[in-house]
């Protein structure tokens, strides 16, 4: 993905994923950088990052989305994810 926004190194949660950007009368996928951070010194905050290939969209200018999380809303977030990966992962066993 040329021209990144954000930062994409070997510590980058996910360097290629599916994604899509849905509004009122357009929806384009395309490969996405999905990022999770927090400050090295005195870390008050999550960050959670996502940027589509703006290579690969018609209708959306680059540019990155980022979510500002507490601890609590993190873990939130962390927990509907393993839930719902639970169940993915029994549908795709039976």
């Amino acid at each position: 993905m040329p021209d990144r926004i954000l930062k994409v190194n070997a510590y980058t949660t996910l360097d290629l994923v599916d994604a899509s950007a849905t509004g009122h009368d357009f929806e384009e996928s395309a490969f996405a950088v999905c990022n999770v951070t927090s400050p090295r010194k005195h870390p008050d905050e999550i960050t959670l990052e996502l940027e589509l290939d703006w290579t690969q969209l018609d209708a959306l200018p680059p540019h990155a989305d980022k979510l500002t999380l507490s601890p609590e809303e993190a873990r939130k977030i962390a927990a509907d994810l393993e839930k719902h990966a639970d169940r993915v992962e029994a549908e795709q066993r039976d």
